[in-house]
C-alpha cells in the first residue's frame, strides 16, 4: 500500500513550523493547512531528546508533511498545541498505509 487514503484524513489541521527563537520568544513560518485524522488521546511518548513527555493528541497525515519539534499547531476544536516528533510510518512495502505520525503536546 501506498499513502494513507484521503478519506480518512477528516480532520484539517494547521501547522506553524518552528524556526528558532529569538529575543522575544520562538519564531514559527508561515502556517500550513494540513489534511490529517486527529486522535484526541492522552498517552506516555518519548520526546527527540530521550525524555518522557505526555502527549495529549496525535494527529495522522500524508508522507512528507513537515512538523519539527516545537512547531505550533491548532486542532479542529481551536486548541493549540505544540509538536513532540513527527515520525514517518513507512511499511516497508508491506500492505499497510505510510503516514507521518504528529505527537502533540
Amino acid at each position: 500500500m501506498s499513502a494513507i487514503p484521503g478519506w480518512l484524513l477528516r480532520h484539517r489541521i494547521t501547522i506553524e513550523p518552528y524556526q528558532g527563537d529569538s529575543s522575544t520568544g520562538p519564531v514559527y513560518g508561515p502556517p500550513a493547512e494540513v489534511r490529517a485524522f486527529v486522535d484526541e488521546q492522552t498517552r506516555a511518548v518519548v520526546s527527540p531528546g530521550g525524555e518522557n513527555v505526555t502527549s495529549s493528541s496525535t494527529a495522522y497525515a500524508r508522507p512528507g508533511t513537515a512538523a519539527p519539534p516545537l512547531s505550533r499547531v491548532t486542532l479542529p476544536s481551536g486548541r493549540k498545541t505544540t509538536v513532540i516528533a513527527a515520525l514517518p510510518r513507512d511499511g516497508g512495502g508491506l500492505p499497510t498505509p505510510d503516514h507521518v505520525e504528529i505527537q502533540l503536546q
